[in-house]
């Protein structure tokens, strides 16, 4: 009798799981990382083209800047918005950078630029309202948006531009249940920056835009711009992850209009308490003294980016419009395979090197591959080797450029 208690028991526990967690769908190129890691693990030779992590370390001033905070006793809670220090640094970056000005109590420190984006969206959504999105979009977006209730629509683009959005496509797009427009510029997966007259106009539609500006110092041709240069009902959302290498550190923020500050600091009260003390304080150097070093790092990522893209159009991608900003490729693979997911891992099993599926970023990317250039010019370079030699076992040596 006990055991069938504690049977009827186990399954009763089973079904208590949340819709929202057991429905929320897998990183699908986390799938393929795991997978060539356990190849790795089985003595293959693998070379990562999928993950989009800076392979450089953090500058050396940035992690004694930390070293020396933990030394100084700054491993306690923080106010939950942040330390003044850092938010002052924030506002100061933007106001040198894009002539914009941000008052520093309309920053708030995160821990990682993704809680950032999980506080912006819990502050605009009820059940049932919208959030415009590009296809393709980072992978993530529309799980944030569904995890919180609301419902993402997306706006069909093309790669003759870019996969850029068309604002009047936005317009069509608006009911009374829209509650936000997403940008990402410059883009993941694609690379791109929108390009200004798109960003002016999508400002215009009155709409609050909610711009991941997380690849902002990583551009090899032209500009990048803030949101902020054009509307103040916006959220630019960021952190220092990319442009800095530190992405274990765990640090972002948001810029937001002044009434949403109190709902995003009761949220982070709540939810997250604060960004780790002394990873703020090296949050402060990062901003205030690593111009040589970043501009290094830019200087071999755009080296990288100039190498890969012809290569990959000589083994017969597709690239419409060269990406000239961020850390990815997102190349047209359907002369090969109309399954992306498919075809990575068999890219993967031929060919020992991870690259992400497009479909992990939307219907739109079906049939494309995304390759990242965060790896060394070496390592690039034996993968898409190795990838050419696949494809012309695969395919036959007539495999070429169209």
């Amino acid at each position: 009798m006990n055991r069938e208690r504690e049977h009827i028991n186990m399954d009763h526990h089973e079904t208590l799981i949340s819709s929202k967690s057991r429905n929320i769908p897998p990183f699908l190129v986390m799938d393929v990382l795991e997978k060539a890691m356990d190849m790795a693990r089985n003595g293959d030779s693998i070379i990562h083209l999928e993950v989009g992590e800076p392979d450089f370390d953090t500058p050396p001033n940035v992690i004694q800047a930390g070293i020396d905070a933990i030394r100084a006793g700054k491993t306690h809670y923080t106010s939950s918005v942040g330390i003044p220090e850092l938010r002052q640094a924030v506002a100061e970056h933007y106001r040198e950078t894009y002539r914009v000005r941000v008052d520093p109590d309309c920053v708030v420190i995160t821990s990682g630029s993704s809680p950032a984006l999980f506080l912006v969206l819990a502050a605009l959504l009820d059940p049932g309202t919208e959030v415009i999105l590009s296809d393709p979009h980072y992978a993530c977006y529309p799980n944030f948006v569904r995890f919180l209730g609301g419902v993402p629509v997306f706006i069909e683009t093309s790669p003759k531009d870019g996969f850029q959005m068309d604002p009047e496509c936005v317009r069509a797009a608006l009911t009374e249940r829209t509650r936000a427009i997403m940008v990402n510029s410059p883009s993941n997966p694609t690379g791109i920056v929108m390009e200004l007259e798109r960003m002016e106009s999508l400002a215009r539609l009155n709409i609050p835009i909610i711009s991941d500006e997380i690849y902002h110092g990583l551009v090899y041709e032209g500009r990048e711009h803030t949101i902020l240069e054009f509307t103040k009902n916006a959220f630019a959302v960021n952190g220092f992850s990319k442009l800095y290498a530190m992405t274990g550190w765990r640090l972002g923020y948001v810029i937001a209009p002044p009434q949403y500050i109190r709902p995003l600091r009761k949220m982070s009260q709540n939810f997250f308490i604060s960004a780790a003390d002394f990873v703020q304080y090296a949050g402060v150097e990062a901003l205030t003294n690593s111009s040589e070093q970043t501009r290094r790092m830019k200087e071999m990522f755009n080296q990288r980016r100039l190498e890969m893209l012809p290569r990959l159009k000589q083994m017969g991608f597709a690239i419409e419009v060269d990406p000239t900003a961020a850390f990815y490729v997102l190349a047209d693979a359907r002369r090969f395979s109309s399954d992306s997911y498919k075809f990575a891992f068999e890219i993967l099993e031929g060919a020992g090197v991870g690259v992400a599926p497009g479909i992990d970023f939307g219907n739109r990317a079906e049939g494309f591959i995304r390759f990242s250039y965060t790896n060394s010019l070496e390592n690039i370079m034996l993968g898409l080797d190795r990838i050419d030699l696949y494809l012309k076992k695969r395919f036959g040596s007539n495999v070429q450029a169209r």
